[in-house]
C-alpha cells in the first residue's frame, strides 16, 4: 500500500450558514490548523499513513478538536460546500495583511480563490514512475470531481454547475503540459518563474501536480487538487482509494501511461489529450456524474458515471488483494444517489432553498462526524 494524506480546507460560520472569518484565532490556538489567504476558510493535512483506519482518525480528530474550540469561541461551527453559497463572495477578508503572495493572490483572483476543497496526496519515490502517475491522473481526474463535487450554490443561487469552485477557478498557469520527464518538469517549473506565469513553485494551480520537499527537483508524492470539499470522511477515503488502487494499477503496468496506451496520433498526442481532459473537466463542473466525456485511450464518448464503474470494476480485484477493497464500497453509494451538489440540487428541485439545504447537511455533517470520532477513534488514543 502507498501512504496517503489529505490537506482539507473548511469553511468556519453560523448553524444558519453563514459563512465567518475566523482562522486567525483558530491557527493562533491549536497546533496543525493553517491559515489561507481569506481568513473564512482553515486548513489542516493529515499525515502520511497506509491504513484507511487509521486515516479516519486522522481526518476526523483535528474536526472534533476544532468544533470544540469554535464552540469556546460561540455559536460557530464547520460549514459543507466548496464555495460561499450563501453569500460574500463580494469582498476578500485578508487573514494576513502583511503576507505580499496573499496580496498578489487578492489582486490578481479575488474571490474566485475563496473555496474549500480537498487535495489528496499519494506517496510514490521514484521521480520517472510519479510523472507517469501524474499524466495518467491529470486525465482521468475529471472523474474525481465529479464523485466529490459540493459547491452548486454561490451567494444563495443556483449556478447551473456541480462544482462552481473548478468551473470558476483560475487554473494557473493557463496551459500546463504532460511533464514527459523529471527534467521536463524541472525545465518548465524554471521557465515559468523566470516569465512571472508562477509566482513561486507552489503557485502551480492544476488538477494535479507532482510535490515534494523541494519542488520541482526533490519530489515524492502525486497531489490530486482538482476534488471539492468531501464532508463525509467516509465517501473520501472511498474516492481515494480509487486513486491508490489506480495507481497501485499503473506501478504494476506501466503500459497503462497515457503516451504510450492513447491511440491518438503520436506526433500531436500530448496536446489533444490535455484539450479532450480540458473540455472533460467543465463538463464535469457542469454535469458532475452526468457529464458526457471522451475517454483519453480512443476518444470514445461515456458518461463519468460509467467511467467511474468501469474504473472501479478494473480495480477493485487490485484493492481487495491489498486488503482495502472495503473502502472501495462506498463508492457505489455516490453512483447510485449522486455527489453531494447533485443531491442538494434534488432538495432544491423539491422547493427547498440554499439556506435550508446547507443547514441541514452542516447538522448531519456534525452528527456523522461525532459518531465516528466516538466509535472508532476514541480508544486509538495513544
Amino acid at each position: 500500500m502507498l501512504t496517503k494524506g489529505f490537506e482539507v480546507e473548511m469553511y468556519t460560520g453560523t448553524p444558519q450558514g453563514d459563512v465567518v472569518g475566523l482562522s486567525d484565532k483558530i491557527v493562533a490556538a491549536l497546533n496543525g490548523f493553517v491559515r489561507e489567504p481569506d481568513s473564512r476558510n482553515v486548513e489542516y493535512t493529515t499525515a502520511p499513513l497506509c491504513r484507511y483506519e487509521r486515516l479516519l482518525c486522522a481526518l476526523v480528530r483535528p474536526r472534533a478538536q476544532l468544533r470544540a474550540y469554535l464552540k469556546e469561541l460561540g455559536d460557530y461551527t464547520l460549514i459543507p460546500g466548496s464555495t460561499l453559497g450563501l453569500g460574500g463572495s463580494d469582498r476578500f477578508y485578508r487573514s494576513d495583511p502583511t503576507n505580499p503572495y496573499h496580496t498578489y493572490i487578492e489582486q490578481t483572483y479575488h474571490t474566485k480563490v475563496v473555496t474549500a476543497s480537498i487535495h489528496i496526496n499519494v506517496g510514490i519515490s521514484d521521480p520517472e514512475v510519479l510523472m507517469r502517475a501524474c499524466r495518467l491522473v491529470r486525465l482521468e481526474a475529471p472523474l474525481f470531481l465529479a464523485l466529490s463535487a459540493s459547491s452548486p450554490f454561490l451567494d444563495g443561487d443556483v449556478t447551473g454547475y456541480h462544482s462552481t469552485r473548478w468551473g470558476l477557478f483560475p487554473k494557473t498557469p493557463a496551459h500546463v503540459p504532460l511533464f514527459e520527464s523529471h527534467s521536463h518538469f524541472i525545465r518548465w517549473t524554471e521557465e515559468q518563474i523566470v516569465a512571472g506565469t508562477m509566482q513561486n513553485v507552489r503557485h502551480l494551480w492544476s488538477s494535479v501536480r507532482p510535490n515534494g520537499d523541494r519542488r520541482p527537483y526533490n519530489l515524492n508524492r502525486l497531489e490530486l487538487r482538482i476534488c471539492d470539499l468531501v464532508s463525509d470522511p467516509v465517501a473520501l477515503l472511498a474516492i481515494a482509494a480509487l486513486l491508490e488502487a489506480r495507481l497501485l494499477q499503473l506501478i504494476a503496468d506501466p503500459s497503462l501511461d497515457p503516451l504510450e496506451l492513447s491511440t491518438l496520433a503520436a506526433m500531436t498526442r500530448s496536446e489533444e489529450l490535455l484539450t479532450m481532459t480540458d473540455a472533460n473537466e467543465a463538463a464535469v463542473a457542469r454535469h458532475g456524474l452526468d457529464a458526457e466525456l471522451r475517454h483519453w485511450q480512443d476518444g470514445r464518448l461515456i458518461s463519468a458515471r460509467d467511467w467511474v464503474n468501469q474504473l472501479y470494476q478494473d480495480v477493485a480485484p487490485i484493492a481487495k488483494k491489498q486488503g482495502f477493497g472495503c473502502f472501495l464500497l462506498p463508492l457505489k453509494k455516490i453512483l447510485r444517489e449522486g455527489n453531494e451538489a447533485q443531491q442538494w440540487l434534488n432538495l432544491h428541485a423539491q422547493g427547498v432553498d440554499s439556506r435550508q439545504i446547507i443547514q441541514q447537511a452542516i447538522q448531519a455533517i456534525a452528527t456523522q462526524e461525532l459518531t465516528l470520532s466516538e466509535e472508532l477513534c476514541h480508544p486509538l488514543v495513544a
